[in-house]
């Protein structure tokens, strides 16, 4: 059956339509072509009418702030003095008003005696840094013509910018008098006013310049300032409004001051003199300028002009403009550019309009045919086809018949989409769901694959550190691969490379060539066309890039579309991950920063909290490698071995808020430092007290003998309390009953205080001592006492409720601290007071509260538990919820027998000796008879060898001896 003929959808409407649609583009076209003409002229003339007069503008700045500040320093003299340091103890005035003025290259002074005094801008790559070999720090530099001796000499001072002397020598004798100069003379002639100069050459600096001066009142001497022509012409320079524009700044007999041509360096005048020995600058006439010369001979009836001419047949725009220099003749500013440069932007946009209307005007012809009756029901068909496939309803076909080939081609077009749209999320949804970074690296090269029908596919990740690709995976027939690494720098040749910089390629090799690319990945014995695409995220940086080698010599157009769209996702899902990977070493950097901080803060703590998560993994995988009944069930996944490994780590995080002088405690009576020392003091008190006695008693008409053996018994008795009171202070031994009495009796024997101890104290202590009124001076006290200051209140933040949202079930003391020394002294074993060793102790109630605040992603939301157990005990005496076994899970129990083997074992504690493996599972076995660990996990501590394993790799050698464990088991 013969198909029916399909027939153009331009052949419809394109007679009768496309006639008028250009007539009518053409008509708006001219219309705004001519209007568009006249703007252009219109603002060229303007643009640079503004841009002389900003010239202009500029110029006469340079010349009116020099000679404002003139006139300022006219009126009293800047540097008095007659002397040279005189006159340097006031060169920060200068320097200051010199500063003030960009465009100023020195101030100075001539004196009617026919000394000078100059202070000059000192810059590294001005001729000045010819002629004065001063210091690389100069900042300022003095030239100074001074009498001394009824005779003038010359030195040369260097300043650094913070005007301190870096450098002084004296210089021969220049033929200079400033009293011959053109600037002394005129201001000594019309001393009421500021006088400029017409440029002449610089004695001292050898530049051609311009000079204010003016006479100072009541001084015999004259106040200059020097402009140079070197900062005119820089602001010609600045002001340049074309490559090819010419400036010139001429006075009123067509001297030179400063010359711009275009590109080429600019003109810098030098002075002129005649045969006849007259000096004068260059003149605009003899330079090569016919434009600039042209501009000057036009007539400005207002003082400024701005036209166009011809020259040699290129159009200019001039300006011309005279300008008025304060106490100065007038000068003339000419200015020149073509057209060409001038309007160029302009003459850009015009082209753009064009462009622009070509564009409307093809839009018009496809949105006249797509209104067409003619192909108003297919096209609602196909609405209907896209509404569905707006709710992503991919399964039915598109079936849409037309006579018309566009409308055709458009249904085909549309099912080829449906079905490429359904592959595509299949794709990305495949890539946003693997949270494995390896295999989704391996899912975009297997899905890039089969869209291209690639034999091999390399993905390479960008690192910015070394600026190049390296490769992480490869596959190859249908399976990823090992191969050697391979990096390629992304300023190679390399076509993988060069895709980096723009967008995806498409390059047939060679045998050779892809030896040479790809030779260490895999072996070629054929051409093969390589489809390079780059990788960027969301900020379109790079994330890497993708080879996919085929063997074919032509690829299909949409299956490199696909693989370039299927490749954005795949970039964005691998810098997901990234970041994911990033993000959790970041916070594993960070964990154990805060755990190797705490270990730092106190040896007393040592390694420990770097050691607790090794041996907490261990015992958990042992638990998890196990098949008895009390193990069957316990399995840990990829998160809850996350969220093990961040408890161990912080589990002893709370140590942070922790004294540091509670950690370390070694003495009873150890505060920020050691109290035996005043109490040392006071028993000296007392023995000096005891020699006095007697020797007051002698002088009194007592017995010698009978005197002495009394005081030799005291102060023996003495030194035995004081020895005694040492003992106990040092923890060593238990306190019994009889010492406690002892200490009391002890206590009793009192010293006499003279001294205010009210005074030279801290606000805290005054107030705790403000407890109790100040007695009368002196008083007798005894020599060790619990006194209301030693009192340090519990505030209310420091207190625990018993209905905590923490759970906390802790005994807390009553006050916050006690530091009375009878108090301290009778404590029984050890060195902690009960409030001391609970504020240890909170280090656990901390650890949990800190870790409570912290926004745990819900996988890690058990780790404040996990971390706060590892102190709970079996039978609930431990703290701080007091806890039973049944209520803490299986993770908090291996915490607590690694905690516990750790601290027992450890060898880096300076306050104990590490207990060896036989001594330390003794104990713990005594623990788990009395119910504080879980039996269960203890004997799997022993039978899975995990106690062996952690002894070889952190206990020294010694420790290690021979353990029966079935004794324990």
């Amino acid at each position: 059956m013969q198909a029916s003929k399909k027939w153009p959808f331009h052949i419809y409407l394109s007679y009768s339509l496309t006639g008028l649609i250009f007539a009518f583009t053409l008509a708006i076209g001219v219309v705004q072509f001519n209007k568009m003409g006249e703007i252009i002229l219109h603002e060229a003339n303007s643009n640079y009418e503004h841009t002389g007069k900003q010239v202009a503008n500029s110029i006469q700045a340079i010349y009116t702030p020099a000679k404002n500040q003139t006139e300022i320093l006219a009126q009293s003299m800047p540097i008095p003095g007659d002397q040279l340091d005189d006159r340097l103890e006031h060169i920060a005035y200068l320097a200051k008003a010199v500063a003030s003025i960009p465009s100023a290259t020195s101030a100075f002074i001539g004196y009617v005696d026919g000394e000078f005094f100059l202070l000059r801008k000192y810059q590294q790559n001005s001729v000045s840094s010819s002629l004065f070999h001063v210091p690389a720090d100069t900042a300022w530099v003095v030239q100074s013509t001074s009498l001394k001796h009824k005779k003038l000499v010359e030195h040369v001072i260097s300043f650094n910018k913070l005007l301190e002397e870096t450098s002084r020598k004296k210089i021969t004798r220049r033929k200079f008098d400033p009293r011959e100069t053109l600037w002394y003379k005129s201001a000594i002639n019309a001393p009421d006013h500021v006088n400029v100069t017409k440029p002449y050459y610089f004695f001292t600096n050898h530049q051609i310049g311009v000079t204010y001066s003016q006479k100072i009142a009541d001084a015999d001497a004259v106040i200059g300032i020097d402009i140079e022509l070197p900062t005119i012409l820089q602001t010609l320079e600045n002001n340049k409004l074309t490559p090819s524009s010419k400036i010139a700044l001429i006075d009123e007999n067509a001297q030179i001051l400063a010359l711009q041509y275009g590109d080429k360096m600019p003109f810098r005048p030098q002075i002129i003199t005649d045969k006849d020995g007259t000096h004068h600058m260059p003149r605009l006439m003899e330079q090569d300028v016919p434009v600039l010369n042209t501009v000057l001979k036009l007539k400005s009836a207002k003082g400024a002009l701005s036209e166009s001419i011809d020259i040699d047949g290129e159009n200019w725009a001039t300006y011309k403009q005279n300008i008025d220099i304060p106490g100065g003749r007038p000068l003339t500013l000419l200015i020149a550019s073509p057209h060409q440069e001038l309007l160029a932007d302009i003459i850009a946009m015009k082209k753009q309009s064009m462009l622009f209307f070509g564009v409307l005007f093809l839009m018009a012809i496809l949105i006249t045919f797509l209104l067409s009756k003619r192909i108003s029901r297919p096209m609602v068909q196909l609405a209907q086809e896209a509404q569905k496939i707006a709710h992503f309803d991919f399964q039915s076909p598109v079936n849409i018949k037309s006579h018309i080939k566009e409308i055709s081609d458009l249904a085909t077009s549309m099912s080829g989409m449906k079905a490429t749209i359904q592959s595509f999320l299949d794709i990305a949804s495949n890539l946003t769901g693997e949270t494995n970074f390896n295999n989704l690296l391996a899912t975009v090269l297997r899905e890039l694959s089969e869209i291209t029908i690639a034999d091999t596919a390399i993905l390479y990740l960008y690192d910015p550190q070394k600026s190049s690709l390296e490769s992480v995976q490869v596959y190859m027939d249908h399976h990823v691969v090992n191969v050697e690494q391979q990096i390629i720098p992304t300023t190679a040749s390399h076509p993988v490379a060069l895709v980096c910089h723009q967008t995806s390629s498409v390059t047939r090799l060679g045998v050779e060539a892809l030896h040479e690319y790809f030779g260490g990945i895999a072996e070629y014995q054929h051409e093969c066309t390589l489809i390079a695409i780059p990788l960027r995220d969301r900020k379109n940086q790079l994330v890497g890039a993708i080879a996919l080698l085929i063997n074919a010599s032509s690829i299909d157009v949409g299956r490199q579309a696909m693989a370039v769209a299927v490749s954005g996702t795949a970039a964005i899902a691998i810098e997901n991950q990234r970041l994911i990977q990033e993000q959790k070493a970041l916070l594993e950097a960070f964990i154990q920063l805060l755990a190797g901080a705490i270990d730092a803060k106190s040896p007393y703590t040592g390694g420990h909290c770097q050691r607790v998560p090794m041996l907490t993994k261990s015992l958990a995988q042992a638990a998890c490698n196990e098949n008895t009944a009390a193990f069957a069930d316990f399995r840990l996944s990829e998160a809850e071995w996350e969220e093990l490994h961040v408890a161990a780590w912080l589990h002893d995080c709370g140590k942070v808020t922790t004294p540091e002088y509670i950690v370390d405690k070694a003495t009873k009576l150890e505060t920020l430092y050691d109290r035996i020392h005043e109490v040392r003091m006071r028993f000296e008190v007392i023995k000096r007290d005891v020699h006095i006695n007697f020797w007051k008693a002698v002088a009194e008409g007592g017995n010698p003998d009978e005197l002495k053996r009394q005081r030799d018994q005291t102060l023996s008795d003495i030194d035995a309390e004081f020895v005694f009171i040492a003992e106990c202070n040092e923890g060593g031994e238990f306190m019994s009953e009889e010492k406690m009495a002892r200490i009391d009796q002890i206590a009793e024997r009192q010293w006499e205080r003279t001294l205010s101890d009210r005074i030279g104290i801290s606000y805290n202590e005054r107030e705790r001592k403000n407890r109790t009124p100040e007695t009368a001076l002196p008083v007798m006290e005894k020599v060790l006492d619990d006194k209301a200051e030693h009192i340090f209140i519990r505030e209310e933040h420091d207190q625990i409720d018993v209905d905590n949202p923490w759970g906390f079930n802790i005994k807390v003391p009553e006050h916050l601290y006690n530091r009375g020394e009878i108090y301290n002294l009778k404590v029984k074993r050890g060195t902690l007071s009960e409030e001391e060793r609970y504020k240890i102790n909170e280090h656990i109630v901390q650890t949990i509260m800190m870790l409570k605040q912290l926004p745990f992603p819900r996988h890690l939301s058990r780790v404040p538990e996990i971390a706060g157990g590892h102190h709970e005990k079996m039978d609930g005496t431990g703290y701080p919820k007091g806890l039973h076994g049944h209520e803490m899970d299986v993770k908090e129990k291996i915490m607590a027998i690694a905690d516990i083997f750790e601290a027992l074992t450890a060898s880096d504690r300076p306050y104990k000796k590490g207990k060896t493996l036989s001594e330390a599972l003794n104990i713990m076995s005594f623990m788990k008879k009395d119910k504080h660990i879980d039996s269960d996990l203890f004997a799997l501590f022993l039978r899975s060898g995990v106690y062996l394993e952690y002894a070889y790799m952190f206990m020294q050698p010694e420790q290690i001896d021979e353990v029966d464990i079935h004794a324990y088991m």
